[in-house]
């Protein structure tokens, strides 16, 4: 099998077959669910030979891994393209905030599958997921302290709670307990962490304001 670990390696032939897979199976797994999804179903769907998959990929599990990492890469590219960098810490982290909100609802299906699906040794890379975002906030989270912004506390407990409101209302949304217009829920999800990280009232309204 080509070492395709860094898909940096593959031609530019082969990082489109790669993908044809990869979209092909994240159709089908949302479909059928991950257990009743074949490698035989997916190279027809994605209309390849099946030797080829073996080229791509060791087994369906591995495939499954990659999508979820796949999905993760999207996920941090949406929440920089939102971020303003020059923007003060507490911003920055509503801006990222919101911006995973709606590319949680732009991507339901996927995550409404990972959500479901216990796929073995599959647990690793989403944890992974959640603790690299959860540093991501921490890290924001740390500058806001310092510059008084943000409550004195733990700063990962704080990340925590941020990254817990976004998957939480993000499933909810998903699972039609909230069925307000996905910008609407972004736009109070972001107003909800603010107002729980602010340092006080007055901070959170400036930062609540528009640009």
């Amino acid at each position: 099998m080509a070492d395709t670990s860094d898909p940096r390696r593959l031609t530019a032939q082969g990082r489109e077959r790669r993908l044809q897979l990869i979209e092909a199976a994240s159709e089908l797994f949302a479909e059928r669910g991950y257990d009743d999804t074949r490698i035989v179903d997916i190279v027809e769907r994605a209309g390849v030979a099946k030797g080829l998959f073996y080229w791509y990929f060791e087994n369906k599990e591995a495939l499954f891994r990659d999508l979820v990492l796949q999905n993760r890469l999207q996920l941090r590219r949406a929440q920089a393209a939102a971020i303003d960098v020059e923007a003060e810490p507490l911003r920055r982290i509503r801006q990222g905030a919101e911006a995973s909100v709606v590319y949680m609802a732009n991507h339901s299906r996927l995550f409404s599958l990972i959500e479901v699906e216990s796929v073995a040794g599959l647990d690793d890379v989403l944890r992974q997921g959640t603790e690299e975002h959860a540093r991501d906030v921490a890290a924001l989270v740390t500058e806001g302290i310092a510059d008084g912004t943000v409550r004195d506390e733990d700063p990962m407990l704080l990340a925590y709670g941020v990254v817990g409101a976004v998957g939480y209302y993000g499933h909810f949304q998903r699972t039609g307990r909230v069925s307000m217009p996905i910008e609407a829920l972004a736009a109070f999800v972001g107003r909800f962490v603010v107002c729980s990280l602010a340092a006080d009232e007055r901070i959170a309204r400036r930062v609540l304001a528009p640009a």
